[in-house]
């Protein structure tokens, strides 16, 4: 028996005439030769970081460091000023959304940073935009029976805001704090984090989500360690992570006895640009005039092993060593005071205890590049010591 097709093709005639389709909007397009130099070049607003009308995402465990980072960036974008070294555009219009901190808190932070990074409230006027979670809360999305359900009217509100205060950063600490989806499914978290990703390109501002690290049981993180599902880095164009700084590496920089806390940023996912190298900041400790200490991001390199030292202090180093006993002069820093490291130390004027492993490190760059040489000395038990001697002698 023949169906009869005549309701269908009704239906269809009558969905053509409501919806009607032009030519220009037939799919697929053909593809178009520009010349490059046509093309507007990526709108980045803050370093290789953040970018308009995408999503960036910051990952970190608790108490690193990463709400004074973004604070000290908020505060460098709205003046304009490369505070933590990194490039920032001009005329930008901050908005600082943390869903954990009371107001008094961020502005114990923000105005500890201010006075650390000397940024006049002029500077900043009517450029920066605080709000708390404690005062107006945020929930973009709720989980129900049937699954995740985001609430539109939210985001609607939020774009109102930063289409109205013409805001180009939005910044929400944590993201976790700022949706009632559960953070183990991927398909919510995909869901909750393309809202954010469509708000960016509605609104053409970046917006930064802040998010916590699972446990890594002492391991380094990762943008992959971040709590939850991954759906939420896989929808961002760039992420970060911040690593707390081992008390090894401590040792390593020389900055051992310094109590204050000190933490990498690694940019391991970047899909619009070269992944980052390893950034470090230090945790700089501020008293405000109310009597409370509060920490404070600053920039921090890693020292390098020949900061201060010059072709002449490695020629007094040569010197010092061609005129002792080469037995004295121990390639081992197990050698007590007969280590070579002792006698370089004693030249430079480190620390032999403190300073060790620049020293070593010294030593080993001197070996390779034929300053120094290893030679085996017997001692007087007839044991072949390594020693160092003066290889090729620096040029003053």
């Amino acid at each position: 028996m023949a169906r009869d097709f005549s309701d269908m093709a009704m239906q269809f005639e009558a969905h053509r005439a409501e919806f009607p389709r032009d030519q220009g909007d037939r799919l697929p397009t053909e593809f178009v030769w520009r010349d490059p130099s046509s093309i507007s070049p990526r709108p980045w607003v803050y370093g290789r970081h953040l970018i308009r009308k995408q999503v960036s995402v910051t990952v970190a465990p608790g108490g690193v460091g990463k709400s004074s980072l973004t604070i000290c960036e908020a505060l460098a974008m709205a003046s304009g000023r490369e505070l933590l070294g990194d490039w920032t555009a001009k005329g930008l219009k901050v908005w600082l959304y943390n869903l954990e901190d009371p107001r008094d808190e961020m502005d114990r932070r923000i105005i500890a940073a201010m006075q650390h990074h000397d940024v006049s409230p002029e500077e900043i006027a009517g450029r920066l935009y605080v709000d708390t979670g404690r005062e107006r809360a945020l929930s973009t999305a709720i989980q129900t029976r049937e699954g995740v359900q985001i609430i539109k009217p939210e985001l609607d509100a939020l774009a109102d805001e930063i289409e109205a205060r013409e805001i180009d950063v939005l910044v929400i600490d944590p993201f976790v704090s700022s949706h009632q989806a559960s953070e183990n499914d991927n398909g919510a978290i995909d869901l909750v984090a393309k809202e954010w990703a469509r708000l960016a390109d509605r609104c053409n501002c970046a917006i930064e989500l802040v998010h916590h690290t699972r446990k890594t049981n002492g391991e380094e993180a990762t943008t992959e360690s971040g709590r939850g599902a991954s759906a939420l880095l896989a929808a961002a164009r760039s992420g970060r992570v911040l690593n707390k700084m081992s008390d090894q590496m401590k040792e390593e920089a020389g900055v051992q006895h310094d109590p204050a806390t000190y933490f990498a940023i690694t940019r391991d996912k970047a899909n619009l640009a070269p992944v980052g190298e390893r950034q470090w900041r230090r945790m700089a400790s501020v008293e405000l005039a109310n009597g409370d200490s509060v920490g404070v991001a600053e920039v921090w390199e890693w020292p390098d092993t020949f900061d201060g030292v010059s072709v002449d202090d490695l020629l007094s180093v040569q010197r010092t060593l061609d005129g002792k006993d080469t037995l004295s002069c121990r390639y081992s820093d197990q050698a007590g005071d007969d280590w070579a490291g002792v006698t370089v130390a004693e030249t430079l004027g480190l620390d032999a205890t403190a300073d060790r492993k620049r020293i070593k490190r010294m030593i080993e760059i001197w070996l390779k590049s034929g300053a120094l040489k290893k030679v085996k000395i017997p001692d007087g038990k007839r044991m072949e010591r390594p020693c160092l001697e003066v290889g090729e002698w620096a040029n003053q």
